[in-house]
C-alpha cells in the first residue's frame, strides 16, 4: 500500500494590524492591597500610642525600672501549640476585602460605647500575628457592615478573641 500525500499549500503572508495594548486584570500584583493596609496599621499604631501610659520623668538608669531580659539561648524548645480555628467578627468589611488566606494579622478591640465595660476601656491588641485562614466570599454582605473571619490561633488567644467579640469592635492589621 503505497500512500503519498500531495503537499497542502502555504498560505500567503500576511501583516498583523496594530492594536492597542492588552492590560490583564486579576494577576498576583494588586496594587489597591498596600496603601489600604498601611492605612489601618497607621490607625491601628495611632490609637495604640495614644493610650499607652507615658514613661516617668528621668526614666534613666537607677530610676528603678529594668532592662528586659532577652531569652536565654539554650531555653528548651517549646512544646507546639495546637491552633484551633476561631471565627471572627471584624467592624469594617472592607477592611476584610484586603485578606487573603494565609496573611497575618493583628486583632484590635476598641470597646463599644454600651459595653459593660463603659466604653472608657483602652484599646488592646487581642492577638498577635494570627494567620487568616478563610475570608468571606466578596459576594458575601452583612447589613451591619461587619464580616466574619477565621483565624488559626492558640485556643487561649481564641476565648479571648470570642471574650472580645461581645464587648468590643474588632479591627486587623495586616502584618
Amino acid at each position: 500500500m503505497n500512500t503519498t500525500h500531495a503537499p497542502t499549500p502555504v498560505p500567503a503572508p500576511c501583516e498583523v494590524p496594530d492594536f492597542p495594548p492588552l492590560r490583564v486584570r486579576g494577576g498576583r500584583f494588586r496594587p489597591r492591597r498596600a496603601p489600604g493596609a498601611l492605612l489601618l496599621l497607621a490607625a491601628a499604631a495611632l490609637a495604640l500610642v495614644a493610650t499607652a501610659p507615658a514613661a516617668p520623668p528621668g526614666g534613666g538608669p537607677g530610676s528603678g525600672s529594668r532592662p528586659v531580659a532577652a531569652p536565654s539561648a539554650r531555653s528548651p524548645a517549646a512544646a507546639p501549640v495546637r491552633l484551633v480555628s476561631a471565627p471572627v467578627r471584624i467592624a469594617d468589611a472592607e477592611a476584610v476585602r484586603l485578606l487573603r488566606a494565609g496573611d497575618r494579622v493583628d486583632v484590635i478591640a476598641a470597646p463599644l460605647v454600651g459595653s459593660p465595660s463603659g466604653g472608657g476601656g483602652a484599646v488592646r491588641v487581642v492577638a498577635r500575628s494570627a494567620r487568616v485562614a478563610e475570608v468571606p466570599s466578596p459576594g458575601e454582605t452583612r447589613p451591619d457592615g461587619g464580616a466574619l473571619v477565621v483565624l488559626s490561633v492558640p485556643r487561649t488567644t481564641a476565648t479571648a478573641l470570642a471574650g472580645a467579640g461581645i464587648t468590643s469592635q474588632l479591627a486587623v492589621t495586616l502584618c
